[in-house]
């Protein structure tokens, strides 16, 4: 029996109860057909409570993976504020940043809070739990790689832009400067080569990231110029998938990203 017709027998359990009574005051050449009726309505509980005919709903899915940082924010709201000066929000380009540039994190006061696959959406979910708790001077916000790619859903740049810009209005309420990051260059994305070149779209989310620091009073930090070729890919010294920084890509962004950290906290 399917769940529509189980409800359909439950929700009218009742009211099939009190007609039961009715019908056989009223008149004795009911009784069958109120039996029948019972005996249906019975049939729907025992089925409706047979374990092998519910549906389970899995449970317990951690869609943006809040458990990733739980016990390293617990930790981390702890220490002296000159260590978790500014928060790097973001994906895998994020993720992989501080394992890969040796002290540069705890020399300047930067918490890694990326994940890597992670679109937009994800990082506004967490972004009270892994950004606005620590109580930061300021978050450096680099999102919408993975938009493009399509990780999650069809690429919808004014949802992206809106995750973006809800996760600056999230940080200005609570008094933390704001840092946007352009989006690092590419020209494919080797998970989900069906997608093609993104240049276009990446051009287009830059020059809005650009524009919304603009007229928002934000700090924007430009990396193209440290790793784009001339074509808008990463250049091939940066990187040995076209996506994701190396360590000397890293080392050429870290000045971008402690000017942009001053400019920010000035």
């Amino acid at each position: 029996m399917t769940d529509i017709k189980r409800r359909h027998l439950l929700s009218g359990a009742l009211a099939g109860t009190a007609a039961l009574g009715l019908a056989s005051a009223a008149s004795a050449q009911n009784k069958g057909q109120d039996t029948a009726e019972a005996q249906a309505i019975q049939a729907a509980l025992q089925d409706y409570h047979d374990p092998k005919t519910l549906t389970v709903q899995p449970v317990g899915q951690d869609w943006a993976q809040m458990r990733r940082y739980r016990q390293a924010n617990a930790d981390t709201v702890n220490l002296p504020e000159a260590q978790r000066k500014v928060v790097m929000m973001g994906d895998s380009i994020t993720d992989g940043w501080p394992g890969q540039s040796g002290t540069f994190y705890g020399e300047n006061g930067l918490i890694g809070r990326g994940i890597g696959g992670q679109v937009s959406a994800q990082m506004l979910v967490r972004f009270m739990a892994d950004v606005v708790t620590l109580r930061p001077k300021a978050v450096h916000i680099m999102g919408g790689t993975n938009d493009v790619a399509q990780n999650q859903d069809p690429y919808d740049p004014v949802a992206t832009t809106n995750n973006l810009q809800a996760m600056a209005n999230l940080a200005t309420i609570y008094g933390i400067k704001v840092i946007m990051a352009s989006v690092p260059p590419a020209d494919h994305f080797p998970w989900r080569p069906e997608v093609g070149n993104p240049h276009e779209k990446f051009v287009a989310l830059n020059a809005w990231i650009k524009s919304v620091c603009a007229s928002q009073g934000y700090t924007y930090v430009d990396y193209w110029p440290a790793l784009a070729t001339e074509a808008g890919a990463l250049r091939p010294d940066f990187g040995g998938d076209g996506v994701h920084p190396n360590a000397r890509a890293y080392a050429t962004m870290a000045p971008y990203t402690l000017a942009a950290i001053a400019a920010a906290l000035a």
